[in-house]
């Protein structure tokens, strides 16, 4: 039995609120603020979710040029109760934990795929 996950593509900016308005104005969908003030949603009427996480070090992708060419992340929210549940079932499926000196920002557990590609659990908390 999997547990229940919501997966979030994750942009990285220095303005999340300003960013999160321009891709509900994009999208026609609506700018969520939460409880994090570092992290905005976007939801639109059609089931599109994005969201936007504040970074303070952020610099603007260079792609396709490799320097600061990693801008995004799947971000993917998880009851807190089933932290360690989702945890062992990413690690069974192939999932590399990545050292991030402890758990990271918010409680998130970091990790590659199969692929390399950086995704992260996340305490859903407020959703």
């Amino acid at each position: 039995m999997t547990t229940p996950k919501l997966p979030v593509l994750v942009l990285d900016a220095a303005e999340p609120l300003e960013l999160a308005e321009f891709y509900a104005g994009l999208l026609d969908g609506e700018a969520r603020p939460g409880a994090d003030p570092d992290l905005v949603e976007v939801h639109t009427a059609d089931g599109v979710r994005l969201a936007v996480r504040r970074d303070h070090g952020h610099a603007p992708p260079s792609w396709p040029r490799p320097e600061d060419s990693l801008q995004s992340h799947l971000c993917i929210f998880v009851a807190e109760s089933d932290m360690d549940a989702a945890e062992r079932e990413a690690v069974s499926l192939g999932a590399m934990p990545v050292d991030s000196g402890g758990p990271g920002p918010r409680g998130a557990r970091l990790f590659a795929d199969p692929a390399g590609h950086s995704f992260s659990l996340e305490p859903s908390g407020r959703r």
